[in-house]
């Protein structure tokens, strides 16, 4: 899922800057929203781990600003509705983040962002039935979001969310 997302936002970054060459804001600095959010979330994520939950709410609020533009100037995108949905559930609107996931497996029922995601927010609202659905759902995707959904059903990790 990772390398599908640094893909996805190397493609973005090539794409913005051979639009851009003929504005008057030629830079090839100059990033889109999605990947400005993706970059905070990281950090938010670091920061969380290290206890700093001040700083990494911080960031997400950031980060859920620049997902809600990128989500008006190319609407629909399943990746941008995952990192909405997990944001917006990081800030602590459950039911607002669901919808964002919601909306996303719309676009693409077999998202593995969104499968996990979605399954931790089904964990922390105690809908451990609707976890496992989106844990069948990932079943035989051979990634890392599988494993790490499991382990949180299994209650062997545990959630911050």
């Amino acid at each position: 899922m990772k390398k599908i997302i640094y893909i996805i936002i190397f493609i973005a970054a090539l794409t913005n800057n051979s639009f851009s060459a003929g504005s008057s804001n030629d830079s090839s600095d100059v990033k889109s929203n999605y990947s400005k959010a993706y970059n905070l979330i990281k950090s938010a994520k670091k920061y969380e781990k290290k206890g700093k939950t001040e700083k990494a709410q911080k960031r997400y609020v950031k980060a859920q600003k620049l997902l809600l533009l990128s989500n008006k100037e190319k609407p629909l995108q399943a990746d941008t509705l995952n990192y909405l949905g997990f944001t917006t559930r990081k800030l602590g609107d459950y039911e607002a983040g669901e919808e964002f996931y919601l909306q996303g497996l719309k676009i693409d029922p077999n998202h593995n962002g969104i499968n996990e995601y979605l399954g931790e927010l089904y964990v922390v609202t105690n809908r451990i039935d609707m976890a496992k659905e989106r844990l069948e759902v990932l079943k035989t995707c051979n990634c890392e979001e599988y494993n790490e959904l499991k382990e949180i059903i299994e209650g062997t990790k545990k959630s911050k969310y």
